[in-house]
């Protein structure tokens, strides 16, 4: 069988080069990456959408026993529309010794470099299993790697741990905060403007929700982090987008905002929601009730990313630590997919080239400095599991 050779720089380049926007189908880039690993011998189970859109993927290189580590990524990204790019954001250019282009930080360069080093772990001889778990549309929410560990857990043997390798500049992270997304709807009740006391002014009912999840945030902020440990020290809470109303004349009918909140380990993930449900329940809606029953209020999750936290001087955090040579544990104020992993009982930890810093920016980059170090990572991985 003839292999499909790639450098770490062409893995990179080829990875970037298809186009994974979160809302286009991420099919060609699995297929590209079941193909190079069949062409090693290594089989591929992939696992699609009901639509058959996008699909993960999942392949195990060594003995097919219980445990073994799990190298983690999604292979998605965000958008570039409305960016200003120098260069084309699908084709990798490098320039003062970094690499140009969507994904090289989040975080296409970390299955780079594990699937260009496939022949290396090929050449050793294994005790453990090493798996790639290459998932879909983590930027709207880590959608495809439910199913793919769903799938893994029914039809594979357990794997010991997963090293998920979102960018942390190779520093080893054991806690994230959750995502929490919601939308509130309100539903007002429409009058000519000249007339609001008969209708009911969505707009403006929304905008004393807002004003609450204001008062919310803010109480979050005092009530900040006992740890210290997050970067802000504290639940955040944010208000994205909001909509509504036809015309300047009209008392709108409708109005909805996105929000969200990223709460600490050990966050109540009710706590803030139902803070506003009550708020709404005692000052707003007897009022707006009083006039139509039509009107109310509406508030549905729509978002969830649970926290992530690791058990603090785990097997599999000494583990990274060894592996990325630091001494150091740190957190982070993203979410990834660990969380999801960790809620499975499968012991989890990231790190990962690149730093967040520029992640989702145009002209994102990854330095070559990064990418040394990711390797030098993946070969002691090889050469500890051999």
């Amino acid at each position: 069988m003839s292999h499909s050779q790639f450098s770490v720089p062409e893995m990179i380049a080829k990875l970037v080069s298809f186009d994974t926007t979160s809302h286009l189908s991420n099919l060609p880039i699995i297929e590209f990456i079941r193909d190079y690993l069949n062409s090693y011998g290594v089989e591929s189970t992939i696992v699609p959408t009901p639509d058959g859109q996008k699909a993960a993927l999942y392949a195990t290189i060594g003995p097919k026993t219980e445990g073994g580590i799990v190298i983690s990524g999604h292979t998605d990204v965000v958008p570039v529309e409305g960016q200003t790019w120098t260069s084309d954001p699908f084709k990798m250019v490098e320039r003062d010794g970094k690499y140009y282009g969507r994904g090289t930080c989040d975080m296409k360069s970390y299955l780079a470099i594990a699937l260009a080093l496939v022949p290396e772990f090929l050449a050793q001889p294994l005790n453990m299993p090493i798996h790639f778990a290459f998932s879909y549309d983590e930027e709207v929410g880590c959608v495809g790697v439910r199913p793919l560990i769903a799938h893994v857990l029914k039809h594979f043997p357990k794997p010991k741990m997963c090293i998920v390798g979102e960018p942390t500049d190779m520093g080893v992270v054991n806690a994230h905060k959750s995502i929490n997304g919601f939308i509130t709807q309100v539903h007002g009740i429409e009058a000519h403007s000249s007339l609001p006391q008969i209708g009911v002014n969505s707009i403006m009912i929304a905008a004393e929700l807002i004003s609450e999840i204001n008062r919310i945030a803010k109480d979050m902020v005092a009530k900040g982090d006992p740890t210290g440990r997050f970067e802000p020290a504290f639940t955040s809470v944010h208000v994205g987008t909001i909509e509504g109303g036809t015309a300047l004349n009209i008392v709108p009918k409708h109005c909805q905002f996105h929000w969200e909140f990223r709460g600490l380990p050990g966050q109540d993930e009710n706590e803030i929601p139902d803070r506003l449900q009550a708020y709404a329940e005692t000052h707003l809606l007897p009022a707006m009730k009083a006039v139509s029953e039509d009107a109310g209020i509406e508030t549905n999750r729509v978002d969830h990313v649970p926290m992530f936290s690791g058990p603090d001087g785990s097997p599999a955090e000494s583990l990274v630590l060894q592996l990325a040579q630091q001494n150091e544990i740190h957190t982070v104020s993203y979410g990834t997919e660990a969380g999801l992993f960790q809620v499975e009982d499968i012991p989890t930890i990231i790190c990962g080239p690149g730093s967040i810093d520029q992640a989702h920016k145009p002209d994102e980059f990854i330095s070559l400095e990064q990418i040394a170090r990711c390797e030098a990572f993946m070969r002691r991985l090889i050469a500890h599991v051999s």
